[in-house]
């Protein structure tokens, strides 16, 4: 099979093989979860319980206060009671309002058990507007990491026709090894996912992208789309393993030689990318009407003596399973990652909730983050020949540096993926991705500024146009 990649990009070393070819394993029932309210990218939820109520494994515990488009509910992951509702440290590094459910005694996450799923739907004689309902309120977001509501990536507009659907299999960060895992024990939901998802889009073609370190998994995954009778048009696509190959621009380039244009989204390349971890999850709530309320993961770094794929409740904590179970060496932690350590997010402290988007935890020591102090520029090009996006990383640097927003953005601020890649080649050690974070935050601000002036203008001169009328009369 012909290997296929992008220009550019970045050869690493996987570290994958702590945890490489070992199963998905079951965390032990916890005694309490910590769940957030808002895990997604659009509008914010609200709580739909109390303190003291009794809750149900899968029921519903927060929605939009106006269900909408950009809204994804959240449920209960375990059964219990609910004991406080109040701010918690997430893993993007901010306080955010979060349900903290007690477990009754017993196995409180058996799908057997006291649950409240939703009843199966046969999603190939649905309505597609019924299909996209039940995505949506089984809470299904992008597992990849960005947290998209996957029913909004689904419809896209009528001016974006798409051809090709592309499950991301790529798995390209260094340590994680969940999507291999799922792949190996759940490839019939993969092809059944995907196959929901051609059903919902009317899209006839589907390529499953993975890197060549996972070439072994290609017989296993091709006899299920055999025996899918609705599989269609479902191939595999092999990829170099180099990072970030797992990204949806990168990985639309390297499948189909399309690219995605400036400022634009996969589907203005007719194309929709969804993570296998988010299409397993969709099999699952069609076939047992389970919302999405486990998460699998990788845990591993030198820190962590037992690393291992694990599937656990969202919202649990790693300091409330049993040492037999994850054992971290406390006094050799040197820092926390929630995700990948190129695109992940350091935390202050392992007592942050596991979220749907949680694809890795990385314990690591002292000597796997050595911190160098920053340097000067020296004017070397290797963050511009290594930029997977093909930006000029040193010019937007400098923008944002002088203060001129305006001209970071013409330099591609917004189109970049902030994939580390450009911080990891830096000589000097400039900690580039966070200062282009720290530049896009500061854009919305301005935004929102901007909007905030207009619309109280706009106010005033609606009041202004009411009172002269009023004189006039």
């Amino acid at each position: 099979m012909a290997v296929s990649t992008f220009k550019r990009g970045l050869k690493l070393s996987t570290r994958k093989h702590t945890t490489e070819g070992r199963p998905v394993e079951l965390c032990p029932a916890p005694k309490q979860v910590v769940i957030p309210v808002n895990q997604h990218f659009g509008a914010p939820n609200k709580c739909l319980v109390s303190v003291g109520d009794k809750v149900r494994r899968g029921q519903k515990i927060a929605e939009g206060a106006n269900p909408g488009p950009m809204t994804v509910p959240v449920h209960a992951s375990i059964t219990g009671i609910v004991k406080k509702i109040e701010p918690r440290t997430q893993s993007n590094n901010t306080e955010g309002l979060c349900v903290i459910i007690e477990a009754e005694a017993g196995d409180t996450t058996s799908d057997t058990l006291e649950t409240e799923y939703m009843p199966p739907l046969d999603p190939y004689t649905c309505s597609k507007e019924d299909a996209l309902t039940r995505i949506r309120e089984a809470g299904i977001l992008g597992m990849g990491g960005a947290g998209f509501p996957s029913h909004v990536k689904l419809s896209p507009p009528p001016n974006k026709p798409i051809d090709i659907i592309i499950a991301d299999g790529a798995e390209c960060e260094p340590y994680l090894t969940t999507d291999e895992a799922i792949m190996t024990e759940k490839p019939h939901l993969l092809i059944q996912g995907l196959a929901i998802v051609m059903k919902i889009t009317g899209v006839k073609k589907a390529i499953i992208g993975m890197e060549d370190n996972k070439e072994k998994l290609i017989p296993l995954i091709e006899q299920e789309i055999r025996l899918n009778e609705h599989a269609g048009d479902i191939s595999i696509g092999l990829c170099r393993t180099l990072y970030p190959q797992g990204g949806e621009k990168m990985l639309i380039t390297a499948l189909t030689g399309r690219e995605v244009p400036s400022g634009g989204l996969p589907m203005d390349a007719g194309c929709i990318v969804q993570n296998v971890g988010t299409l397993i999850a969709i099999a699952e709530a069609f076939t047992l009407g389970k919302p999405l309320i486990d998460r699998d993961l990788t845990v591993s770094g030198g820190a962590c003596k037992t690393p291992k794929n694990i599937r656990a409740p969202i919202g649990a904590l790693l300091t409330d399973l049993p040492p037999a179970f994850m054992s971290i060496d406390t006094e050799r932690l040197g820092k926390i990652l929630y995700g990948g350590p190129m695109m992940g997010n350091a935390v202050p402290s392992i007592e942050v909730p596991i979220q749907k988007n949680t694809s890795g935890i990385i314990l690591m020591t002292r000597e796997e983050t050595l911190a160098d102090l920053e340097g000067p520029c020296i004017r070397c090009g290797r963050c511009i020949r290594n930029c997977p996006c093909r930006l000029s990383p040193v010019i937007m640097n400098n923008s944002l540096e002088s203060g001129d927003l305006d001209y970071a953005v013409t330099a591609g601020l917004l189109d970049c993926i902030e994939c580390g890649s450009c911080t990891y080649v830096c000589p000097a050690r400039i900690k580039l991705v966070q200062r282009f974070r720290v530049g896009k935050g500061q854009l919305r601000a301005k935004q929102a500024a901007a909007k905030a002036a207009a619309d109280a203008k706009a106010a005033l001169a609606a009041a202004k146009a009411t009172q002269t009328t009023a004189v006039k009369v």
